[in-house]
């Protein structure tokens, strides 16, 4: 009896002590959740100052020298004409680095509402929006054997857009610019990835294209902010682009990864939890 008593107090202060532990885990969590959402609004408040601040100067900045470009071209030198061109296009990118910013702030603040969607629909929309550039690029788009999948459509609206835009862009001139998307379901026994589930089923979406590829040690950099292969006078572009398609991949719980050669197109490989 003394021995199961002794038995029976060691257990309470087992108990006692996971419970204590317990507390300061929850109001770790707790600390952790108040810090985010300052952040949040942090990044809220930064997005107001881009959206505003920053670009209110910056419109007239690109005002002033469209005026004086057309207006006072005749009273320029040829050296003069050149560097209001050259501070247009600057101008230009500057403009463009805001945008991609608040795009990817909104990625990262906007409220997740997943609904069934079928992404046929979101691909045709994506090539009206395209529609020159596929026309100027001589590209076809092959979009078969597409499921529906549970996403957020703004948002993959976003991912593939960037995704067939940055295949277009990277295209290589030599031949028509031919971009094939497919998706199917798989289990995730089958795909031998310790950051996929392997109770679950996932849509795996694929985006290949014959573009001009890249080394593949360039595999997964491409994703980060900023990171840019090719100088900008060669292709325009923020960096961005990717970062953002990652972050919407995340927002969906899933994984996404890139593979190729030089001047062997690109295959992206996306695996979303299935509907």
């Amino acid at each position: 009896m003394a021995f199961q008593n002794n038995e029976k107090e060691k257990r309470a202060a087992e108990l006692s002590i996971a419970n204590i532990e317990l507390a300061f885990q929850n109001n770790e969590k707790e600390k952790r959740a108040a810090e985010l959402v300052i952040a949040n609004k942090e990044l809220l408040a930064f997005t107001y100052v881009s959206s505003h601040d920053l670009q209110e100067p910056l419109r007239k900045i690109q005002t002033f020298v469209t005026i004086i470009q057309e207006e006072e071209s005749r009273n320029l030198s040829e050296k003069g004409k050149y560097n209001f061109q050259r501070m247009q296009l600057t101008a230009g990118r500057m403009q463009q680095l805001i945008d991609d910013l608040l795009a990817f702030s909104r990625i990262s603040t906007t409220e997740l509402k997943f609904e069934k969607t079928e992404l046929n629909i979101i691909i045709e929309n994506v090539k009206i929006e395209l529609k020159d550039t596929i026309q100027e690029k001589r590209a076809t788009i092959e979009a078969t054997e597409l499921c529906p999948t549970n996403i957020i459509p703004f948002q993959f609206r976003q991912l593939m857009y960037n995704l067939i835009s940055n295949a277009l862009k990277f295209s290589n001139p030599k031949i028509p610019s031919r971009i094939i998307i497919k998706s199917k379901i798989v289990k995730g026994s089958e795909l031998n990835n310790e950051k996929l589930s392997r109770i679950k089923n996932y849509c795996h979406i694929t985006i290949k294209d014959n573009g001009i590829g890249f080394e593949p040690h360039f595999s997964e950099r491409i994703f980060g902010v900023f990171q840019k292969l090719h100088a900008k006078d060669m292709y325009a572009g923020t960096g961005i682009g990717l970062a953002i398609v990652k972050k919407i991949v995340e927002n969906h719980n899933g994984i996404i990864t890139a593979k190729s050669e030089l001047n062997k197109g690109a295959t992206f490989d996306i695996y979303i939890p299935a509907a």
